[in-house]
């Protein structure tokens, strides 16, 4: 409480958001090195004990039959291993949006650390059972896991940070999914636990990030919005956000959630209410340019060839003259390049936006699939200095990845979709995601097989088709609100809903009358078992 006869500190109305940024920050870590930091870590992880968990299937093969298995067969079976990841990752994503308007966003997170702990116990005790089984069931608890902080972590994300830094937190989860792919490189190493003895514990390492999440997340706050547009608890939603805002809950913020509550019941009203479910947000005929521009950049952001790199990595770096034992630490440099990317695109999303960045991405992608495919086609007929060529495009594949596609894509559903939407919406974006991952696991190699040093012509059309459809459907949603991001949608749409051209028009007499109201966080007077549920 502030000493009597002391002015209350002025709310802030517009430009940066008030207040410190502390909370905001610890947040983000602390939901994202067991979240977003998951997926890349699980992804890059599995790399390193391949040959030694492919003959761990082979020698339990014939223990328990007494012959072994063909190398087609063991393949099979490793490919079963690696498609799991994906088949659980569209689990989880159907599972994230009723999990996070069952339990909140941020108890999700928790929740979901469960899958991790499962999978961690499976993977330790598969050598000691000699059961392969295990592997794969543990890969898709590690998917399930991995398919709900995708989806659950930026939408989190997105309603906890305030608009001017709305996308810079929200790109935050490319960046920990960089550095988790870059950190899991680093850890398969053979002197850390990529050693043939240790593929267990590098596989079960994964707890370790889900352990700081369990004793961390729990003392930050709910996500504001969560808190007052779906449990309708406006002093808990005061009490959030004035925890993000470093105390002083500002005054338009406060308005803009207020007019977002109001058109929620508006909507409900008029017949028109988001969708709550994937099927209704189908036929939602007022939202279809906005699923259609999620679908198309969520499976975009898969079938753009940004993993197949990966598959090429060592085949090149072994024709530029690369050892093979020097292989491991040159390949650390592609997750380094993904992970600087996602930094210098985080610093740059609020300065150039959204729009920019994600078709200025795809076209860069485009250009350097075609120098890829001419350095391949010039590299087999043995032309001297193709292979540094290719070495160099490999890296700026993925730089220009992180430079967009990466980060961008999974601010989307969080900023143009309103409360009600917004998980079904990722629920949607998740599953092509996945299914589209699934897919390029399943096909890459068949593709390989059939085209040759053609086969990045697929990634080519891909991202060439994404540059231009995203250039002509996303409207520019750097620092708007959901309003004012609708409006521009609706245009797209071909109809105006009344009830959103109403809210927008008494937007100026509400500031006038919130104006006059100070949100102290400090001074809300909560029950200390409400604070607890904050």
């Amino acid at each position: 409480m502030k000493p009597e006869g002391e002015a209350e500190p002025k709310q802030k109305r517009a430009g940066k958001p008030a207040g410190s940024v502390t909370t905001l920050t610890l947040t983000v870590i602390s939901a994202a090195i067991g979240g977003t930091f998951q997926y890349g870590y699980n992804l890059s992880i599995i790399n390193a004990p391949t040959s030694y968990i492919q003959g761990f299937i082979n020698d339990t093969y014939v223990e328990r039959w007494g012959a072994g298995l063909e190398s087609p067969q063991v393949t099979l079976v490793w490919t079963f291993i690696v498609s799991a990841f994906s088949l659980g990752g569209l689990f989880g994503a159907l599972l994230a949006g009723p999990m996070a308007v069952r339990f909140g966003r941020k108890r999700s997170l928790l929740l979901n650390n469960s899958f991790m702990f499962v999978s961690a116990a499976v993977v330790l005790t598969s050598r000691a059972a000699r059961s392969y089984e295990m592997i794969i069931l543990a890969r898709f608890l590690v998917g399930v896991n991995s398919g709900v902080s995708m989806n659950v972590q930026p939408m989190y994300f997105g309603e906890s940070a305030p608009k001017q830094l709305r996308g810079a937190v929200a790109f935050s989860s490319a960046v920990f999914t960089a550095f988790g792919i870059f950190l899991g490189q680093v850890v398969g190493l053979t002197e850390v636990l990529g050693a043939e003895h240790l593929w267990p514990y590098l596989l079960a390492s994964n707890a370790l990030p889900g352990i700081i999440q369990v004793f961390t997340l729990p003392w930050f706050p709910e996500s504001p919005r969560y808190l007052l547009i779906d449990c309708g608890d406006k002093e808990a939603c005061i009490q959030a956000l004035g925890r993000f805002r470093g105390g002083e809950v500002p005054v338009l913020e406060m308005q803009e959630l207020l007019q977002e509550l109001e058109q929620q019941k508006s909507a409900s009203t008029s017949g028109s209410a988001a969708a709550a479910t994937p099927w209704a947000l189908f036929k939602n005929r007022d939202l279809r340019s906005q699923l259609r521009t999620v679908m198309a950049a969520s499976s975009a952001m898969m079938l753009c060839g940004n993993d197949s790199i990966y598959f090429y990595a060592s085949y090149i770096f072994l024709k530029a003259g690369t050892t093979p034992s020097q292989i491991q630490y040159i390949t650390i440099g592609t997750g380094a390049s993904e992970f600087t990317a996602s930094i210098l695109c985080n610093i740059l999303i609020e300065r150039v936006g959204r729009k920019y960045l994600l078709v200025g991405g795809y076209s860069l992608l485009s250009c350097w699939a075609v120098v890829f495919t001419i350095s391949l086609i010039f590299q087999g007929r043995g032309v001297t200095g193709m292979p540094y060529l290719s070495m160099a495009c490999v890296f700026a594949y993925i730089l220009s990845f992180g430079m967009g596609p990466a980060g961008v894509t999974g601010i989307l559903p969080a900023e143009i979709f309103d409360q009600g939407a917004r998980p079904a919406a990722y629920m949607i974006a998740g599953s092509c995601m996945w299914l589209s991952l699934f897919l390029v696991g399943m096909l890459f190699p068949f593709t390989v097989n059939n085209l040759g040093n053609f086969c990045f012509l697929p990634f080519l059309v891909v991202c060439l088709v994404s540059a231009v459809f995203l250039g002509i459907s996303l409207p520019e949603t750097k620092g708007k609100t959901l309003a004012e991001i609708t409006v521009e949608f609706d245009k797209k749409n071909g109809g105006k809903r009344p009830w959103l051209g109403m809210q927008m028009d008494e937007s100026v007499n509400e500031q006038d009358q919130l104006g006059n109201s100070s949100f102290s966080a400090r001074e809300q007077n909560l029950d200390p078992d409400r604070r607890n549920v904050i």
